[in-house]
Parts: structure tokens; C-alpha cells; sequence
């Protein structure tokens, strides 16, 4: 009889060393190391341009602009800063040639307004962050992290593997001096709730 065989292909996430113990995994036929190639221009990626075919695992390098800065600016490098200069600063750009006007002045420099910044999504592979979209401002980020709640060594290594890191567990992200846990503190007020709601319910029981 004649038996249909269902695809065994899986694409996962590893470490080298993840994808060592894989591959000498007796049950596993084979463990390929997926690589977009440079020169091949991958999908949406910034800047967008034929000079740059860049993908997702060969990417730049580039170059992030801080406040009052200046680059070189030419025909090649304007597509990497183009939405900088003309979208988040408000100036209008011309091309002739290879001359560049800015507010209709000729020039071959820029100087950046204010600091930019380059944002990677966690998930590295299945993110659409400054791979596709390119730089930040500064005046476009609204928030910043206050507070780590939750911190594991090991954590891509299995939930077997975890190792909490205490000395930051609930603690606070920036302001003067070291960073300050609340790890005691949140503790003894859990501990108090449930102190709390126990008697409370029990006072409840008693008056029925």
C-alpha cells in the first residue's frame, strides 16, 4: 500500500550550542543553519534602495546620527538619511545629478538636529523594527522603562535551566545611584494580603 509521508521540517530558533546538541541528536536527521547571503537584497528592509541590498542577517554597516553632527552627503549616502533630513528635521531635498540641494541650496553636509536612535525587536528574526523602518528620533520616543519584575540567566537554554537573578528582580531601571530591588518589600506585602483575605473570609464565615 501506498502511504503518504507528512512533511518533519521544523524552523526554530538556536544558540551554537543548541544547534551542536541537535545535531547530535540520534532521532534528528539533519540541522541546516539558515542564512539569507549577502548581496541579496532581503523583503522591506531599509533603506529601501539599490545601493544597499541588505537583508536581515547582512545588514550595514551604518551609521547613527546624534545631535549636531555632520556627515558627507552624496547621491549614495542620501537614501540612508533622506527621511531624516526631509520627514523628522522638515527640510525640502533636491537631486540633479550628483548634486544635492537642501532648501534649495547646494550642499555636500548635513548636521543632524537632534539624536537618533536604532531599535531591534526581540524577536529577532520575525521583527519588523529599524531593519524596515530605519532610525528613530529622540523626540518620537514617548516612554522609557522604570521597572524589571521578572529576570532569568539561562533563558534560552529551557525553563530547566533558568536561574533567577535576584539581585534584580523587582528593581528599578535608572534615577541616582545603584539600582534599588523592592523583591523584599513586594514579598512581605503578598505575604500580608494573603494574611488579610484569610481572616477577612473566616470573619465572613462566622457572621453567617
Amino acid at each position: 500500500s501506498l502511504r503518504e509521508e507528512t512533511g518533519r521540517q521544523r524552523t526554530v530558533t538556536l544558540t551554537d550550542e543548541m544547534l551542536q546538541e541537535l545535531r547530535n541528536n540520534a532521532d534528528i536527521d539533519s540541522v541546516v543553519k539558515i542564512v539569507e547571503p549577502k548581496g541579496v537584497k532581503g523583503y522591506n528592509i531599509f533603506p529601501h534602495d539599490p545601493f544597499y541590498p541588505w537583508n536581515n542577517d547582512n545588514f550595514g554597516p551604518i551609521y547613527i546620527p546624534q545631535k549636531d553632527a555632520t556627515i558627507d552627503l552624496t547621491p549614495k549616502i542620501l537614501p540612508l538619511y533622506k527621511k531624516i533630513i526631509r520627514d523628522y528635521e522638515g527640510n525640502t531635498i533636491g537631486v540633479s545629478g550628483n548634486q544635492i540641494s537642501i532648501n534649495g541650496q547646494v550642499t555636500d553636509s548635513y548636521t543632524f538636529k537632534q539624536d537618533y536612535y536604532w531599535m531591534m525587536g526581540d524577536n529577532r528574526d520575525h521583527s519588523e523594527d529599524s531593519r524596515s523602518w530605519g532610525y528613530v528620533p529622540a523626540n518620537h520616543i514617548v516612554g522609557k522603562p522604570i521597572f524589571i519584575w521578572l529576570s532569568f540567566d539561562n533563558f534560552n537554554k529551557g525553563i530547566a535551566q533558568w536561574k533567577p537573578r535576584w539581585d534584580r528582580i523587582f528593581t528599578t531601571v535608572g534615577g541616582d545611584g545603584e539600582p534599588r530591588s523592592y523583591f523584599k518589600h513586594f514579598l512581605i506585602a503578598l505575604a500580608a494580603w494573603f494574611i488579610f483575605d484569610y481572616f477577612w473570609k473566616r470573619r465572613k464565615k462566622l457572621k453567617k
